[in-house]
């Protein structure tokens, strides 16, 4: 199913997405700070041109990292390219994913596309930090980090 999904995505419209993620991947990376931009685009880009079987997640979800000096300084980095990104293709892309999405629920066998689409609406805003991994590592990383708060409270609580 992911492969019949990922074709017929294609066809219709993820290939169009994906050169817009690139077009703007293209502009950020003729400057230094856009580097992140550009890596976070580059990888949104083959998301967005083969969605399925794929998710996003947090790096701080794969890497287990907590709070340090070097998060907070990446984090505030990647917040403000962030914004940049929002302010500029991020709006664009958006609403282009906002618009694919309720066309394709407008048909019951277009639900699955249209639940990509709105999975990607919410990641053009904000794509930096953030993984293309397969989503079974998705899943996997989510469980572990569940784990590791439940067993902080139930440590803290007894």
């Amino acid at each position: 199913m992911r492969f019949a999904g990922n074709v017929i995505w294609f066809v219709l419209g993820g290939w169009y997405t994906a050169l817009i993620w690139l077009l703007g991947a293209a502009v950020f990376a003729i400057s230094i700070v856009g580097i992140p931009l550009t890596i976070a685009a580059l990888q949104m880009a083959r998301l967005s041109a083969w969605p399925f079987g794929k998710d996003v997640v947090h790096i701080r979800e794969l890497d287990g990292k907590g709070l340090s000096a070097t998060t907070a300084v990446t984090g505030t980095v990647g917040f403000i390219v962030n914004v940049i990104w929002a302010c500029t293709f991020g709006i664009v892309l958006f609403f282009a994913y906002l618009l694919a999405g309720v066309l394709c629920c407008l048909t019951l066998i277009g639900i699955p596309f249209g639940l990509q689409s709105f999975k990607l609406a919410g990641i053009s805003l904000w794509p930096v930090g953030r993984r293309v991994v397969p989503a079974e590592l998705a899943d996997l990383a989510r469980s572990e980090n569940a784990r590791t708060k439940l067993a902080k409270y139930r440590g803290a609580s007894a």
